[in-house]
């Protein structure tokens, strides 16, 4: 199995060739070294971390069965719960909140598993920005140069990752926040289908958001979403346990700059995306065949629909009178935003819902069977750390920055695939786009691309985690 980290380090763990305790510590002296130039961890357990590392040595040492992760250093996302610690979705409104009583699903799938949480993760205010900034924890730089932005909302996530300090962290994906930070940072992430993994609690944007993997390597990816794919009482999208589909590759790749007909590409992106499409010709033996972005959605513009559901719903879940009373807590680009869904009518709103089925036969007639599309993950070179563009002054990013959102309104699996480096030296991601329900596509396509190209798994300058190991 190529490149499966988490495998390896589990084994070491069982074989007693290293301690969880000096897992633990690595990842905290790790953390303690690195993140001062990144600030990816916003909050820590150390002392709870290295008790529970201890807890699990004393398991090895008694040969009593252990899960699959046991052992193995986890970050979680600053908008999930853990037992014990405050989840502030990167917001005034939240910092001062109780810790949380009980843990959120994934967290609690994976702990279940084995892993040990040694802290928290970065994020915009409610995950609701590209790049990783707010108000209660600062800015989140990228591990490929501090300049530029890890991406968002999982930006924390995947700079941590790629700065060697933990082997997993959580992710999810509302809009893009698991495969926007992969494609900035340089780690495979996917999205699944939306209903593979189930979710607890409502998300903020209602059946748009799913948690998901990412990882170094494919073979994590695939340990990782094996760990919490399944359905949960009082989901009523969540699917039975999925199971994926035999190992092939895609019938034939379609080729696309953007997912909306934006305009065209920056130059070094249109040079990276030529290049990926090249490789995945010659190297994986796949047919590219391109298309514009006028034939992928026709009823509508996708991206802006995708921003209306979103501000519609989150503006619900806070309610009015939340959103009036407490102002001066909230970032100025969300309260924008807040404010602008409030007056959305809901026949606008319900317009929309009813062209999700629309923009979701358009992509399943389009994909067919077992045809991908594949995009630029990012439409841009990136952007920096706080959010801005080259020659802007306002930070924020318009919603044609990326290639993702289309897929959480029609519930397709993506995922994003480190395909070199852009002349900026930050990573290029190559975003594929299966059939619902075929998320082995995806998976098949990235392991070949993987054999085909490795990527590095830490940043220049960074150790990968597993070098713990000695």
């Amino acid at each position: 199995m190529i490149g499966a980290v988490l495998h390896e380090v589990a084994l070491a763990v069982r074989a007693r060739q290293v301690s969880v305790e000096t897992l633990v510590r690595a990842a905290l002296e790790r953390i303690e070294r690195h993140d001062f130039a990144l600030n990816a961890v916003v909050a820590l357990r150390a002392e709870e971390a290295l008790a529970e590392a201890r807890a699990v040595d004393e398991q090895v040492a008694r040969d009593e069965p252990l899960g699959p992760l046991a052992g193995i250093p986890l970050l979680v996302k600053d908008i999930e719960d853990v037992a014990g610690m405050v989840t502030t979705h990167g917001s005034l409104l939240h910092a001062d909140d109780p810790p949380a009583s009980s843990d959120g699903l994934v967290p609690g799938r994976l702990r279940s598993a084995g892993a040990i949480v040694v802290g928290k993760t970065n994020v915009p205010e409610f995950a609701f920005e590209g790049y990783t900034a707010n108000r209660v924890f600062g800015v989140t730089r990228n591990p490929w140069g501090h300049d530029w932005s890890p991406g968002g909302s999982s930006g924390g996530s995947a700079a941590a990752m790629m700065a060697g300090m933990a082997p997993i962290a959580t992710a999810s994906d509302g809009g893009g926040s698991i495969r926007i930070p992969s494609a900035a940072c340089g780690l495979v992430g996917l999205k699944p289908t939306n209903g593979i993994v189930g979710r607890r609690p409502i998300p903020a944007w209602i059946d748009l958001s799913t948690d998901g993997p990412f990882a170094t390597t494919v073979a994590d990816l695939r340990l990782l979403l094996s760990l919490e794919a399944g359905p949960v009482a009082g989901d009523p999208s969540a699917l039975p346990r999925w199971e994926p589909g035999p190992d092939r590759l895609p019938s034939r790749v379609l080729a696309a700059p953007r997912t909306v007909p934006w305009g065209p590409l920056p130059a070094a992106v249109e040079s990276a995306f030529r290049a990926a499409l090249r490789r995945l010709e010659t190297d994986l033996g796949l047919p590219v065949e391109p298309i514009e972005p006028e034939a992928i959605f026709r009823s509508g513009n996708i991206d802006d629909d995708w921003m209306l559901l979103c501000g519609v719903e989150h503006a619900h879940l806070l309610g009015r009178a939340a959103i009036a009373r407490e102002r001066d807590r909230f970032d100025p680009r969300f309260l924008e935003w807040m404010d602008e869904s409030l007056a959305v009518p809901i026949d606008d709103y319900m317009a929309v819902r009813r062209r999700r089925f629309d923009y979701c036969r358009e992509l399943d007639l389009l994909l067919g069977d077992d045809a991908v599309l594949a995009t630029p993950t990012i439409a841009v070179e990136g952007f920096l750390a706080d959010g801005r563009m080259s020659g802007k002054e306002r930070p924020g990013l318009h919603i044609s920055t990326f290639n993702t959102s289309a897929q959480n309104i029609t519930g397709h699996p993506a995922i994003s695939i480190p395909a070199g480096t852009l002349p900026n030296g930050l990573p290029f991601g190559l975003q594929l786009t299966a059939p619902r329900f075929r998320d082995e596509l995806l998976l098949a396509a990235a392991e070949a691309w993987e054999r085909a190209a490795p990527w590095p798994r830490a940043a220049p300058g960074y150790e990968p985690f597993d070098a713990a190991l000695g």
